[in-house]
């Protein structure tokens, strides 16, 4: 029995996230919110897959989609979920320092996925497709500006949650608000996987 409650207390020191109720609370919140998300993004998934042949005379997906710039940016979007994975590590190891650090290349590979999403919309006007230019434009920029939104949130919300570790450093009351956040980056990630696969690769097959 002893030897149990030992277990149990190193396995609650070692998830500080879930170590309190309202810690356990906020996480199962957060899958709650991430539900409606996948709600969300499903019906613009959908909303895309029924327009993406109405490009009104424009320019296609096959003529617009550069596949090796979006495989760049897809490459920096999961490599910055690893990061993620390595900043809850150093978490649960109480290494403040080192969690900020892979905190730091998440955002900052976040950052440059950005840009190239930027980069890409603007080409993509350049070409004539725009949001009003067909119902192809309306469905693409919606789905995956959507997503960017997403990330840039991610952003903004993980850096806020660095400067209060940085303050109050890692304890029962930081610790789940960073999980979370890890959580919400996965999902982004997750969901970008789905825009790569039914977006660009198939957009390029036709």
């Amino acid at each position: 029995m002893a030897s149990d409650a030992h277990t149990n207390t190193n396995h609650a020191s070692n998830h500080l996230e879930t170590a309190t109720l309202e810690g356990k609370n906020k996480v199962l919140g957060f899958w709650l919110f991430l539900a409606a998300e996948v709600v969300l993004f499903a019906c613009l998934f959908g909303t895309y897959l029924a327009l993406k042949s109405q490009t009104m005379s424009g320019p296609t997906s096959m003529e617009l989609f550069d596949l090796n710039l979006v495989i760049v940016a897809t490459a920096l979007l999961l490599t910055s979920s690893l990061t993620s994975v390595f900043a809850m590590s150093a978490m649960n190891q109480r290494k403040l320092k080192l969690m900020q650090f892979w905190l730091g290349v998440t955002v900052f590979l976040g950052l440059a996925f950005l840009i190239l999403e930027i980069y890409e919309f603007v080409h993509y006007i350049h070409l004539g497709h725009t949001f009003m230019s067909s119902a192809f434009g309306s469905a693409f920029y919606a789905l995956v500006g959507t997503h960017g939104a997403h990330v840039t949130f991610g952003i903004i919300w993980i850096s806020s949650l660095m400067i209060q570790a940085q303050k109050r450093g890692i304890n029962t009351d930081t610790a789940p608000k960073l999980f979370v956040s890890s959580l919400y980056w996965h999902f982004i990630d997750v969901v970008w996987v789905f825009i790569f696969s039914l977006v660009y690769l198939l957009g390029k097959v036709g």
